[in-house]
């Protein structure tokens, strides 16, 4: 089961501008076969379907913490893309066309269909795919494959961070290169254990380190990417079996954290009237706020 906390992983800034293409752009790291929704789901079933736990434990609790870290990592995602949109089009009357700024953005999908926000889709539109799930059944294929989807995510976010300048998206992307490094790190630890053979030899694939950029070196500097999370107040204890010695490219000793992050705030998107969102006037909040007060008792 789950525990859900309404924090997200880090602090988002307020933009002052917004950059509708970027986001499109950004949604690539969402809902593209290398995004969020592909890691989360990957991980997903592989610890759901993950046989002989009672023997693999440490191997099937490093696969299920590291999907519940993906689960903030996909509201992080989509939040950043929603800070993004927001500001592209202005309240007015219908016939003004107040979001006449929308049709010329790379992806009015935003407009038409979400309100303005995040969707499960890569940065040309297409929906993401359950067959980018990869579940084999056997343990080294698996892990040998969350290790390639780690990495190829890793080069998704470079080059996305190369495309925007968008401090929400830099953030975003500079958090996320280093909690998907801790993850490649893991897997290729997990992988020694299990055949004997380093693969923290091969990295950083691309050759290019995160203290490169400005926006993922202040976390390293934070130790973040020395940290492993079991996202449970109680259960998988085991991954330190795995997770332990020194950081293989930075550095350090490397650290199992019971529970979570601290967390921060979600953004609380404001009303758009435009796309009719969330279509709740004043006159129905304050009718909304009686029955909830007549419902509780009060």
């Amino acid at each position: 089961m789950f525990k859900r906390i309404d924090k997200l992983l880090i602090d988002l800034p307020k933009p002052d501008h917004p950059d509708a293409n970027a986001a499109a752009a950004v949604q690539e790291l969402l809902g593209g076969r290398f995004g969020e929704m592909s890691t989360l789901n990957n991980y997903m079933y592989q610890s759901f379907n993950f046989r002989q736990k009672h023997k693999l434990r440490p191997f099937y609790e490093l696969v299920a913490s590291i999907t519940a870290e993906e689960f903030g990592h996909v509201e992080l995602v989509s939040n950043t893309i929603n800070l993004m949109i927001e500001g592209t089009t202005f309240p007015g009357d219908p016939d003004i066309t107040p979001m006449q700024d929308a049709k010329d953005k790379r992806n009015t999908y935003h407009f038409i269909s979400t309100a303005q926000t995040s969707y499960p889709m890569d940065s040309m539109g297409a929906s993401w795919r359950g067959d980018y799930v990869v579940n084999s059944g056997n343990l080294i294929f698996d892990l040998l494959h969350n290790y390639f989807l780690e990495i190829g995510a890793r080069t998704h976010k470079m080059r996305v961070y190369e495309m925007t300048d968008h401090p929400v998206a830099r953030e975003m992307i500079g958090y996320l290169l280093v909690r998907g490094g801790v993850h490649i790190i893991a897997y290729a630890k997990a992988l020694e254990i299990a055949t004997g053979v380093d693969l923290t030899k091969m990295l950083p694939v691309p050759n290019l380190s995160n203290r490169q950029f400005d926006y993922a070196r202040k976390f390293e500097d934070q130790g973040v990417h020395r940290k492993l999370y079991t996202w449970s107040d109680m259960d998988y204890r085991t991954i330190s079996q795995i997770w332990k010695g020194e950081h293989p490219t930075e550095g350090g000793p490397l650290e199992v954290v019971k529970g979570t992050p601290e967390g921060a705030p979600i953004p609380d998107l404001e009303e758009l009237p435009e796309e009719f969102a969330p279509g709740i006037s004043r006159d129905d909040f304050l009718e909304i706020a009686k029955r909830l007060k007549r419902n509780a008792g009060l």
